[in-house]
C-alpha cells in the first residue's frame, strides 16, 4: 500500500495526506498476513492474523523499518457505528539502528451513498506512534492500494480450496451486509444461529402480567418496579414489541433508567404487538384506542393500587392513545406523547404510499399481513415481496441488510443508522414481526385525512377536545423523516387553542429521527432525561 503521510499534521488523516504530498513525505508497506487456522479467523470475532514485513517512511527512518509481531483483523464490526466493518493494521516497527514506532491502521467499510466499496476497502488511515502504541503521534496520513498491486496481490494468495472458498464466503458475507443492496441475502439473520447471550437488565426481576380486553383479547404487561414514582405504562410502536424498550444492545435502556429512577414501569404489548398472538389478525387503530388502553390502565391500577397511571407512548402507540383519551380513556393522569399525534405528516415514503393506497393494493394481492421476516417457506406472494423491495426506493437510510429493506418498505425511515450502534442493528430484528394490512389501510386513511379518523373516515376524535384536558408532553425527533415533527406541532396548537396552553408541552430532541430516540446507542445521555423530567412533573 501506498500513500503520504506527515510529521507536522497529524491532527487529522486528510490533512496529514495532503501536508505529506506536498513535503513528498511518502508512507509505504509490504506485508504477508498469516493465518494458520482459516476457519478461526472466520469464526472468531476478531478475525486476528499475523503481519510480517517492512514499512517505508523516508521522514522517520532512512531505511526500511521491520515489522516486529504485526496483527491484522479483518471486517470487524465498529460498534458505534451500524452496519460499519473495519479492517484493523497494528505494525510494531524497528528501525536498523533500533528505534521503535507503531503503526496502527483501518479501513472504514460502511454502506455510504454511491458506490464506493472499492474505496472503502482500499483505503487505510494511518498513524504511527513513537515508541509503542501509546507514545506521542509522530505522523498520520493515507495510504491505499493500487489496482495493479491489487491484482498482484490476488496471485499470491495460498492455502488449499477449502480454507480460500471459507475466506471468500466470510469476505463476500460481511461485506454483502454492508453493501448487500439488491444482491443481499433474503434474511437478514441467521435462522440456525443459536440463540444469542442476552445481558443481564439492572432491573428487578419482571413480573408479568397477562390481561383480557373486553372485546376479549389478550394482551401483557411486564413490570419493572424500580420504586415509588409512577406507575408508568411504556406503549410501543405498530408491529414491534415491548422489546422494542427492553433491548438489551445497549449500555442502558429506557426501563433501565427509570429503574434507576425510582420508576414503578409497566412495559405494554398491546394487540399489535408481533409476540402476541393477536399481532397477526386484522384490527384496527379504533380496537386499540376503544378495548387496549382502558384494559391496560385498569389493570396498572388494579395490581399497583395506585389511583392513576402515566403513560409513555411512542408512534402509532402514542396515536391510538390520544385517540383512546379522546373517547374517555380515565384513570391516565399525564402522558408523553412520541412522534405520531392526531394530525400525523408523514414523510415522503409514507405520503407515497397513501398516494397510491398501497395497503388496498397490497391486500388486493390476497396479502393480509406483512413481516419484517421472511419466514423459511415463503409463499410465492411474499417471494414477489421481496423482489419487489430490492428496487424499493431507500430514502436517505440506505443500508444493504434485507431486514432494514423490508422495514423501509412496511413503514418508511424508521431510525437513523447513525444514532444506532452495530449490535443494535444487528439484532433490532428481535423486536419486529408481523403487521396486519387493515390497519395500514386507516393510517392510509388517516394521512388523507390529515388527521386521526375512524376505519370508516368517521370524526370520533378530534370533536372530543374536552377529554384531552389532561397534561400531555409531546416529544418529536428533528430529524424524523418518517413522520414529521410538524405533525405533533399542528395537534399541540390545535389543543392550545381548544383548551388553553396549561396543559401541554412540546419537545424537539435535535439529531433524532423516529425509533433512535429510545434505541440510540446515547438516548440515554441525550432523551431519556427529557421524558423523565417530564414525568417527574407530574409524579
Amino acid at each position: 500500500m501506498r500513500g503520504f503521510a506527515s510529521t507536522s499534521a497529524v491532527d487529522d488523516y486528510t490533512a496529514g495526506f495532503e501536508q505529506g504530498k506536498a513535503d513528498d513525505s511518502p508512507l509505504e508497506f509490504t506485508v504477508t498476513v498469516t493465518a494458520d487456522d482459516v476457519d478461526r479467523l472466520v469464526d472468531e470475532p476478531e478475525h486476528e492474523a499475523r503481519l510480517e514485513g517492512t514499512v517505508t517512511a523516508p521522514a522517520l527512518s532512512a531505511t526500511p523499518m521491520k515489522v516486529e509481531d504485526g496483527r491484522f483483523n479483518l471486517l470487524t464490526r465498529d460498534a458505534d457505528h451500524a452496519g460499519a466493518r473495519q479492517m484493523l493494521y497494528a505494525m510494531p516497527l524497528v528501525t536498523e539502528d533500533g528505534r521503535r514506532f507503531h503503526l496502527e491502521g483501518f479501513k472504514q467499510i460502511h454502506d455510504d451513498k454511491g458506490l464506493d466499496l472499492w474505496k472503502d476497502t482500499t483505503t487505510l488511515y494511518v498513524t504511527v506512534h513513537e515508541g509503542g502504541e501509546d507514545g506521542p503521534v509522530a505522523a498520520k496520513g493515507i495510504v491505499t492500494i493500487h489496482v495493479a498491486d491489487f491484482a498482484k496481490q490476488m496471485t499470491t494468495m495460498r492455502g488449499g480450496l477449502g480454507a480460500l472458498a471459507t475466506f471468500s464466503r466470510m469476505f463476500a458475507g460481511s461485506l454483502n451486509e454492508s453493501f448487500g443492496g439488491v444482491f443481499a441475502r433474503p434474511s437478514a439473520f441467521n435462522p440456525d444461529a443459536p440463540p444469542r447471550e442476552h445481558r443481564p437488565l439492572r432491573t428487578p426481576p419482571p413480573d408479568v402480567h397477562f390481561f383480557r380486553t373486553e372485546d376479549d383479547v389478550e394482551l401483557r404487561l411486564t413490570r419493572f418496579n424500580g420504586g415509588p414514582k409512577g406507575p408508568v405504562i411504556l406503549s410501543p410502536g405498530f408491529g414491534t414489541s415491548s422489546y422494542a424498550y427492553t433491548i438489551d444492545t445497549t449500555d442502558t435502556n429506557f426501563p433501565e433508567y427509570l429503574v434507576e429512577h425510582g420508576y414503578d414501569v409497566w412495559v405494554l404489548d398491546y394487540r399489535a404487538s408481533p409476540s402476541l398472538e393477536s399481532g397477526g389478525t386484522q384490527f384496527t387503530l379504533d380496537d386499540i384506542a376503544a378495548y387496549d388502553y382502558p384494559a391496560a390502565v385498569a389493570k396498572v391500577r388494579e395490581v399497583s393500587g395506585a389511583e392513576s397511571v402515566q403513560v409513555m407512548a411512542h408512534c402509532i402507540g402514542s396515536l391510538t392513545l390520544l385517540m383512546s383519551l379522546a373517547l374517555g380513556l380515565e384513570g391516565v393522569r399525564h402522558s408523553v406523547a412520541s412522534q405520531v399525534t392526531l394530525h400525523p405528516r408523514a414523510g415522503v415514503l409514507n405520503e407515497l404510499r397513501s398516494g397510491i393506497y398501497a395497503g388496498n393494493v397490497i391486500q388486493g394481492l390476497g396479502i393480509d399481513t406483512l413481516d419484517t421476516d421472511p419466514g423459511e417457506d415463503p409463499s410465492w406472494a411474499e417471494k414477489l415481496y421481496d423482489r419487489a423491495l430490492q428496487l424499493y426506493p431507500s430514502g436517505e437510510e440506505d443500508c444493504g441488510l434485507p431486514f432494514c429493506r423490508r422495514v423501509m418498505f412496511m413503514y418508511g425511515e424508521v431510525y437513523d443508522h447513525d444514532q444506532l450502534n452495530d449490535a443494535t442493528h444487528e439484532h433490532l430484528h428481535e423486536a419486529f414481526g408481523v403487521a396486519n394490512m387493515t390497519t395500514f389501510r386507516q393510517i392510509t386513511r388517516i394521512l388523507r385525512a390529515d388527521h386521526a379518523v375512524t376505519h370508516d373516515g368517521q370524526e370520533a376524535y378530534l370533536p372530543a377536545t374536552d377529554n384531552l384536558k389532561v397534561p400531555i408532553s409531546f416529544l418529536h425527533g428533528e430529524k424524523n423523516r418518517l413522520f414529521t415533527p410538524e405533525g405533533s406541532k399542528l395537534t399541540f396548537d390545535y389543543l392550545v387553542e381548544k383548551n388553553g396552553p396549561d396543559l401541554y408541552t412540546r419537545t424537539v430532541i435535535p439529531g433524532y429521527a423516529h425509533m433512535d430516540l429510545f434505541i440510540g446507542k446515547d438516548a440515554a445521555r441525550d432523551v431519556y432525561p427529557v421524558i423523565t423530567a417530564e414525568l417527574d412533573r407530574f409524579n
